[in-house]
């Protein structure tokens, strides 16, 4: 390599890592606001999540301004959790990785067009991973959103799907996504049937009060609280309540099983209209929860997957986020943390598996296929 080529890779790949840690501050505010439904946009400015107070930009520098503050809000001086440069680090670090791997020799000469679109499925990946860990959530804006954006890129730049012709990488894109929603829609269905009831039989009554908050209602059984919208996944949904007694509006009933639907109560002959109810009051014995397999996010963020990588791909994540989950929890068992491990989503397992592809997916494809189907010339 010539002292001018070399000095333009050091110059790409520091530009990489500047790049990759102010995208990874922006990342920041998306896991922040998103599951709280504020705009990414509006406010502009950074905010300390515990006082709100602005950051000037000169205190918003990525990862130095952390470690100048010591981690600390410069106003309120309350901490600022570690994971907030850590995000800006590994965004930066991904970036760096991803043009080493992609980029031409040459970058002037050949425009390096996988790039940005790896980057922006890179971004998303973070962000996901992250909210996920947070939340139990992904939000639509970057699974349908992310689908969207990797339906354009494989358009505009077909090379991302290893063709020329820009009406095939948007079929291949297309496939890619049906593969990564069809196949995980199918385990979140069959969960759905082998394990979409929980029983749970309590040692003696429990009082259960339920209770109308605007749109939205509280359940509170024993000293657990939860969120009605939190307890249905889907229309269908049923929870069943076996009580000794329940007051309704004035009305009372003994020993009487309560089937509760989203928006709908039915009592013995009698239902109730769950918007028009104030309050219900029991004594619990029995329940049956609905549950799912995991969040219908999973799917819809395998189809973000799929399409800016394609269907081998999205298979390839799908089996390997299971074979990473699996590790996880065989690991956790050993180290006797299985309730730790059972508490984190699937949605890091897909990034991970996703970035795994990106990164020696087809070597590992390749050495996989050589082992299980090696050439039948070599028999003779």
């Amino acid at each position: 390599m010539s002292p001018t080529l070399g000095s333009l890779s050091t110059l790409f790949q520091g530009l990489a890592l500047f790049l990759g840690a102010a995208i990874g501050s922006f990342l920041n505010v998306c896991i922040y606001r998103l599951p709280l439904g504020l705009s990414v946009n509006q406010p502009r400015r950074s905010f300390c999540p515990a006082c709100k107070h602005p950051i000037p930009w000169f205190l918003n520098i990525p990862l130095l301004s952390w470690l100048w503050l010591r981690g600390r809000c410069a106003n309120c001086h309350i901490h600022i959790p570690v994971r907030y440069p850590a995000v800006e680090l590994i965004t930066a670090l991904l970036f760096l990785g991803l043009w080493e791997k992609f980029a031409p020799a040459d970058p002037l000469q050949h425009p390096p067009l996988l790039i940005l679109p790896l980057w922006v499925l890179a971004a998303l990946l973070i962000t996901a991973t992250f909210i996920d860990f947070d939340h139990y959530i992904i939000p639509d804006p970057i699974t349908l959103g992310g689908t969207v954006a990797g339906l354009l890129f494989s358009t505009l730049i077909p090379v991302l799907h290893q063709t020329d012709s820009h009406t095939a990488g948007a079929l291949w894109s297309l496939l890619g996504a049906a593969t990564g929603f069809f196949s995980l829609w199918a385990v979140v269905e069959l969960g759905k049937l082998a394990f979409g009831k929980k029983r749970v039989r309590l040692d003696s009554p429990q009082p259960m009060t339920w209770t109308l908050q605007g749109d939205d209602a509280e359940l509170v059984l024993g000293e657990d609280r939860s969120l009605w919208s939190e307890m249905f996944a889907r229309p269908s949904d049923r929870l069943l309540v076996q009580a000794n007694w329940v007051e309704i509006e004035g009305n009372r009933w003994e020993n009487v099983l309560l089937t509760f639907e989203y928006e709908q109560l039915s009592v013995a002959d009698r239902k109730w209209d769950l918007n028009q109810v104030r309050e219900i009051r029991a004594a619990v014995t029995s329940l049956v929860i609905p549950r799912e397999a995991m969040g219908f996010g999973d799917v819809k963020f395998m189809a973000c997957i799929g399409a800016f990588l394609g269907w081998k791909a999205a298979l390839f994540t799908f089996f390997a986020a299971s074979c990473i989950g699996a590790l996880v929890g065989i690991a956790a068992i050993l180290l006797r943390r299985r309730e730790a491990s059972s508490r984190i989503p699937f949605g890091p397992y897909l990034a991970a598996a996703a970035l795994l592809w990106i990164f020696a997916g087809q070597t590992l494809l390749d050495g996989w296929l050589a082992i299980t189907a090696p050439d039948p010339a070599s028999a003779f």
